[in-house]
């Protein structure tokens, strides 16, 4: 029996469409806690048939071979796979309840709490006949591992991330950082096999499989990389869960918590450290647990307390503190942590005489959801190489962007040119400069960018006795137009 496959725009039409199902009882930055959970639930359904089958032919029609736990990548226990909520017309929520319960359940080691906490049997939201339309619609398609490969599902799954973050630009920070600028902290980083990646505020993932794509691209086996992440918030830590399922991941672990407050990954003798560092944190934190910091018991505290309104240093020393010995990180940050005074001034101070910090390159403004605020990238080496010790990379890549009407974007060349100047590490006028830590001194240890990169504003303007001679003959053919403007004139006199 030959499987038809889905294409991409078409699994991309199907999702919007179960989006725009919900409109009208559902706010838009709503969605993604309903959709989300019900297109892995039907996945997950649809590739437990498809090993029930493959389990059935193999074993000559043995019915209870096929349903051993063995057989299945999940486990789906009775009254809890997705035709059994799809016969169900009255009570639906309460039954898809049931279901993503029985199947949390059953798959603990993998699976606990993934769905979230979508309240599906709230009937003032969700009708019985809203939920039957929704369900209807997802069960158009199959979506086995045969008609819908996990690549294409992760990339269905990452249009979904946009598209919602497109609906509801202003929360959207939250959980979405633009493709553009995770690809561009990606190449700075260029994680390799057998490597450990962690983002302590990892979102939906797109930072971990970013990397996962990155090994893809040069043709290594990401599938011998191991990653780690850690989200505060609830629904975008299932979804990240369920993203890296959909994309065929299998070693990583993604935890829920509040990583400034209680960081979720030890090693026997404090934090564990991590080949890679990657992050896009909330930005200017107000409330993230200064109350904590003096005193640290996580050894967090190696530059200084950062402003109690204000975790972007919190960030960057928990990252810091993360990397190995051979370490290395990019994060992507507000402009202000570059140079703000008082506390953050301090620890810049006493980070940069630890010569971590390896670039600092300025983003063009309006690149974010929700912010027009233009974001900066710090890149961190745990043992920077030999010639670069004692220097800093300064990039100014603010008009690297395509100017959009209400929105500006960082587009491939772009993201190439900004990576081409990183790995260059030397001056280009304009745009990119080395300083040194002297210049750093200099400056009070303040990282804002045009202290290092000046620009040269070409005037073109012509000297003093090339303009005098321009208004001489100006002046001149004035007067012959004068004259010959009299003596047409006098002609009709």
């Amino acid at each position: 029996m030959t499987v038809e496959k889905l294409t991409l725009s078409e699994l991309e039409q199907y999702l919007s469409k179960a989006a725009w199902i919900l409109k009208g009882p559902v706010d838009a930055s709503d969605f993604k806690v309903y959709i989300f959970p019900l297109l892995f639930f039907k996945r997950i359904s649809d590739v437990y048939d498809e090993e029930y089958q493959t389990a059935l032919e193999e074993s000559d029609g043995d019915t209870e071979y096929a349903a051993m736990p063995e057989m299945h990548r999940f486990e789906i226990p009775e009254d809890c796979h997705w035709k059994d909520v799809r016969e169900t017309t009255t009570n639906v929520g309460q039954a898809i309840e049931k279901a993503l319960r029985g199947i949390e359940q059953a798959n603990q080691e993998y699976l606990y709490g993934i769905f979230g906490d979508a309240q599906w049997s709230n009937k003032n939201k969700l009708s019985d006949k809203l939920l039957i339309d929704l369900i209807e619609h997802f069960s158009q398609y199959t979506l086995g591992r045969e008609n819908a490969n996990p690549d294409m599902l992760g990339n269905a799954y990452e249009y979904l991330i946009k598209h919602f973050a497109d609906l509801t630009n202003k929360k959207a920070g939250e959980f979405y950082t633009p493709r553009s600028v995770v690809h561009l902290l990606g190449l700075i980083l260029d994680p390799h096999e057998g490597e450990t990646i962690y983002d302590p505020a990892c979102g939906t993932g797109g930072m971990l499989l970013e990397c996962v794509d990155h090994l893809r691209h040069n043709n290594e086996d990401y599938r011998t990389l191991k990653l780690f992440g850690q989200e505060k918030n609830l629904t975008s830590s299932s979804i990240a869960r369920m993203n890296m399922f959909l994309h065929g991941i299998e070693d990583f672990n993604v935890l829920r918590g509040d990583t400034l407050r209680q960081p979720g990954f030890f090693e026997a003798d404090g934090l564990q450290t991590f080949d890679c560092v990657i992050a896009n944190p909330p930005f200017s934190l107000k409330d993230w647990g200064a109350e904590n910091w003096a005193n640290d018991p996580f050894g967090r505290n190696i530059a200084g307390v950062p402003p109690k309104g204000n975790g972007d240093m919190a960030w960057v020393q928990h990252m810091v503190k993360s990397m190995n010995s051979t370490g290395r990180m990019t994060v992507v940050l507000p402009h202000g942590a570059l140079f703000r005074k008082g506390a953050e001034g301090k620890i810049r101070k006493e980070l940069l005489e630890q010569d971590m910090l390896e670039a600092v390159i300025g983003l063009g403004p309006n690149v974010f959801y929700g912010t027009q605020l233009a974001a900066c990238v710090m890149v961190f080496k745990k043992n920077k190489e030999e010639e670069k010790k004692g220097k800093v990379l300064f990039i100014d890549a603010s008009d690297q962007i395509r100017v959009g009407r209400a929105q500006n974007h960082l587009e491939p060349e772009h993201v190439q040119r900004i990576h081409e100047w990183v790995q260059g590490y030397a001056d280009v006028e304009n745009y990119v400069k080395v300083a040194t830590m002297d210049d750093l001194e200099e400056n009070d240890f303040n990282l804002n960018i045009p202290l290092y990169v000046e620009k040269i504003i070409e005037d073109n303007l012509p000297s003093v006795e090339e303009a005098m001679a321009d208004l001489k003959l100006a002046w001149q053919e004035s007067l012959e137009a004068e004259e010959k403007f009299k003596s047409v004139l006098k002609r009709f006199l």
